[in-house]
């Protein structure tokens, strides 16, 4: 799907705030309400909103012990359903020595500790490099 200026301007709005209503949104571009009701239907059946969702605060939700970590799979298959645990947040191919770069969130050290060593052993990874978020200077 070809996006044009229009569908531009919604997504941004979207991605600025998703609980913005359709009529907000509308007034805001001068667009009519119909349209952008239209619109989003069309971006959502098309796969380009694949799902709207909240962001929360690290801290208040128990998750500002953030660690990422390179992991070389060396052989080892780690089956998709691995990445559901909810401390995994994000998952990505890399090039490069390692397979995986996975981005985690725990509350604490002690968390991220328990979750490592069995994670590591469950998958049979040989080498992983993990590394902990200082500060946090821009997430979304």
């Amino acid at each position: 799907m070809k996006l044009d200026d229009k569908d531009t301007l919604i997504l941004s709005k979207l991605k600025q705030d998703a609980s913005k209503t359709i009529r907000t949104i509308a007034k805001e571009l001068n667009l009519r309400p119909s349209t952008v009701h239209q619109r989003i239907s069309k971006l959502k059946e098309e796969g380009v909103i694949e799902k709207f969702t909240i962001k929360t605060n690290n801290k208040a939700f128990s998750e500002n012990f953030i660690v990422l970590m390179l992991v070389s799979s060396e052989g080892a298959i780690i089956p998709e359903a691995a990445f559901k645990d909810s401390h995994i947040k994000d998952v990505f191919g890399v090039t490069g020595e390692y397979d995986l770069m996975i981005k985690m969130k725990f509350k604490d050290v002690e968390d991220f500790n328990d979750f490592i060593l069995s994670f590591r052993k469950k998958y049979n990874l040989k080498k992983t490099v993990t590394m902990v978020a200082t500060v946090n200077l821009k997430e979304e």
